[in-house]
């Protein structure tokens, strides 16, 4: 007999007669130790029935428990709720949840389903699991999605797992470093360290990170942010790499399943739980190090995906609440580009979302979140983008939040781009103009002299408007998405063919140039071309007013073979190669000695705008540039620290050397010369109190594709 037809009075007496059952309490959401026994509350307003399955095991087919909920008894306006005595850490469990399937009105119910909770805080791990069985609809039918499916899939479904283990943290502070002294590092967890070449003996977890603090520390990064670390499922897709016949996996995880609960194969402790316990253990010990932890997370969409997708939480829990759906109900609103888009704004949600967002803050001590295609979550039902959003302001706003990181993705794939505009002070921007106009600047694009200059000072011309300052802009010539840095230089179009979408994924808009010749060189001429170029991407990163974000690897050249949009590589094309850094050791060196210049010089890293006594524009003769021609592809500029101090920096995008014009050092001052990226290492950069002196410099020669830093000392 299938749940569908299964009775209700099967356990109904069971929850009204046993003394371990209570009827529980709506709130809080999730599942929660009370009175002596654990509370189940879970949210669904058009639920007809709900059911709690305990588990023993992971694959069992069949629950050890199940209780149903009485409707009179179990039932506060839209939660349902009941307490059970006798509940340790470690209890598995899910709900089924039954009421009309009619997808034409947005009701997607199917008691069949094993659902997960939204609230869970850690999901059971599950090797290869098939999104298959979960379809809330039969397959086979002449039109699929209207005909309810009455597989049961519970055998292959993961389950929730109950944790109430303490943890000491050891009296754990938040480093709450100003975002004046904020360096990112985004990362992945797992392809930082699976290589064998990262040497830890935890590859591919959070403990594995644990085994690189040393060097994170060492660099001079303040935050990694880390690319998702919710729980989705990697083996979701069904192609496979068509080079190599290499199934593909969903690498990334930019298709969450559930928003509180830490990926558990990121764990090298086991996924029954452990994973919860060995990411506080990550954080607690990156905290000790000085690193904050920003979280990238994903509230836009869910691995549920169209109405062609798999049954796994929102959809079976109140479908018509959680999703923005088309006018005809049956489908849904596409503005992420997977299949289906939250309801963000809708009451209900917000406070999902809240709560997700609390847990990670109080619960797990994250310090901060990055939200992707954060544009999303300023529209409302209709997909029309809201001017004040209310999910935004209340996280804006929210107490518990005040003192964390902002940062939005501020757009989204349905052509929303609010960079400069996206709602109000408290939120930092991934600056996406940042990165463009960087990357077209040092290929020697006409007209770019003046917006690469404003990107040097914050972008004022984009943040100033709507009263933020520099510390509003996240600076980055490179992220997950798109080329590395190595790769920016070595090729200028994509190479996604192992993708399985016959290279037609992935930006064309990489702004890249390399150097003279398609991939990997070993010409002496194309390799020290490509060399002085990522030297000026990084030093321009590090000296422009703003956030600064490296992407992890790029420090010692990572690459992955032209490969602009690697989301489904979890392989050698992704994962970090630790041999590169003993290749790359002169590279490594100019960007940890870049980063300890811009710590020494907090001018360049105030969050404000540069006064107009502040810097001073040049161009190589000496006078002010000529912001208007757009042939010009050199520019200087004298940045005063103080009364006495200042700073000179040259750039030089063309392609023949030229002389700068330098001014004069004060009486009792010298140049000295920080950096110059057409220099060999070591000499590219000059490390504190060994800048050597420049003296009688009426002029400097700044070499084709170069940028020099002099400074002034006594």
């Amino acid at each position: 007999m299938s749940d569908v037809e299964r009775p209700l009075h099967d356990y109904a007496a069971e929850v009204s007669e046993r003394t371990d059952i209570r009827r529980g309490m709506p709130l809080p959401l999730g599942v929660h130790e009370s009175e002596g026994g654990v509370n189940f509350a879970l949210f669904s307003r058009h639920a007809s029935r709900v059911r709690l399955e305990l588990f023993d095991r992971t694959h069992d087919a069949v629950p050890a428990r199940a209780l149903d909920l009485d409707p009179a008894r179990n039932r506060t306006g839209d939660v349902w709720h009941v307490w059970v005595q006798g509940i340790r850490t470690g209890q598995l469990y899910a709900y089924r949840v039954d009421g009309p399937y009619r997808p034409w009105e947005g009701h997607r119910f199917n008691v069949n389903k094993l659902l997960l909770d939204p609230f869970a805080t850690a999901i059971t791990g599950h090797p290869h699991w098939d999104f298959g069985p979960a379809r809330g609809y039969d397959p086979a039918a002449p039109e699929p999605d209207r005909t309810r499916s009455p597989l049961d899939d519970a055998g292959a479904m993961p389950k929730c797992v109950f944790i109430h283990e303490p943890f000491h943290w050891q009296d754990d502070l938040p480093p709450r470093h100003p975002w004046s002294k904020t360096v990112i590092y985004e990362m992945h967890i797992r392809g930082f360290t699976v290589h064998p070449s990262a040497g830890v003996a935890h590859p591919g977890t959070y403990r594995g990170l644990m085994e690189k603090i040393p060097y994170l520390k060492e660099l001079g990064v303040t935050a990694v942010e880390l690319m998702p670390v919710h729980e989705f499922n990697e083996w979701q897709l069904a192609v496979s790499n068509p080079q190599t016949g290499e199934a593909l996996r969903n690498y990334w995880g930019y298709d969450p399943v559930a928003f509180l609960a830490p990926k558990a194969a990121y764990s090298s402790a086991g996924g029954q739980g452990q994973q919860t316990l060995e990411f506080k253990e990550m954080v607690r010990a990156l905290h000790q190090a000085g690193i904050e932890v920003i979280l990238d997370v994903v509230f836009n969409h869910t691995a549920e995906g169209n109405e062609l997708g798999p049954t796994l939480s929102f959809r079976g829990i109140d479908n018509a609440i959680f999703y923005m759906l088309t006018p005809d109900l049956r489908h849904y609103r596409n503005y992420a580009g997977t299949g289906n888009t939250i309801n963000a704004n809708h009451p209900v949600v917000r406070d999902h979302i809240l709560g997700a967002l609390r847990h990670w803050v109080v619960e797990m001590h994250v310090d901060g979140f990055r939200f992707d295609l954060a544009s999303i979550l300023g529209r409302d039902g209709t997909g029309r983008l809201l001017a004040s959003a209310p999910l935004l302001e209340r996280i804006a706003e929210d107490p518990i939040l005040r003192d964390v990181k902002l940062i939005a993705e501020a757009w989204d794939a349905a052509d929303a781009y609010e960079v400069g505009s996206f709602s109000e002070r408290r939120w930092a921007e991934w600056n996406g103009r940042y990165r463009d106009d960087v990357r077209r600047f040092w290929r020697g694009d006409d007209g770019m002299r003046g917006l690469f200059a404003s990107r040097l000072c914050g972008s004022a011309d984009i943040y100033a408007q709507s009263g933020k300052g520099p510390e509003a802009s996240i600076n980055f010539i490179t992220c997950h998405d798109g080329f590395t840095l190595n790769d920016l230089v070595s090729y200028r179009a994509k190479h996604n063919a192992a993708n399985g979408e016959d290279n037609r994924d992935g930006t064309d808009a990489n702004f890249s140039d390399p150097c003279g010749i398609e991939g990997a060189s070993t010409d002496p001429a194309i390799e020290a071309m490509r060399s002085r170029q990522t030297r000026n991407f990084l030093l321009t990163l590090l000296i422009s007013r703003g956030v600064p974000m490296l992407l992890g690897g790029d420090e010692f050249r990572r690459t992955q073979g032209g490969n602009n949009n690697a989301w489904c590589q979890d392989n050698e094309t992704s994962w970090v190669d630790w041999h590169l850094l003993e290749r790359n050791r002169g590279f490594h060196r100019f960007v940890r000695e870049m980063l300890a210049f811009r710590r020494a010089h907090p001018v360049l890293s105030r969050e404000q705008f540069y006064a107009e006594a502040e810097i001073q524009w040049f161009g190589p003769d000496g006078n002010a540039p000529d912001w208007f021609d757009p042939s010009a592809r050199q520019l200087a500029c004298r940045i005063h620290e103080d009364a006495h101090d200042s700073l000179f920096l040259m750039f030089n995008a063309g392609s023949e050397g030229v002389d700068f014009r330098v001014p004069e050092a004060p009486d009792d001052r010298h140049w000295h010369r920080v950096v110059d990226t057409h220099r060999p290492a070591p000499e590219d950069i000059a490390s504190p109190g060994t800048a050597p002196r420049l003296d009688a410099l009426g002029a400097y020669r700044v070499a084709p594709r170069a940028g020099v830093i002099l400074a002034t000392r006594r």
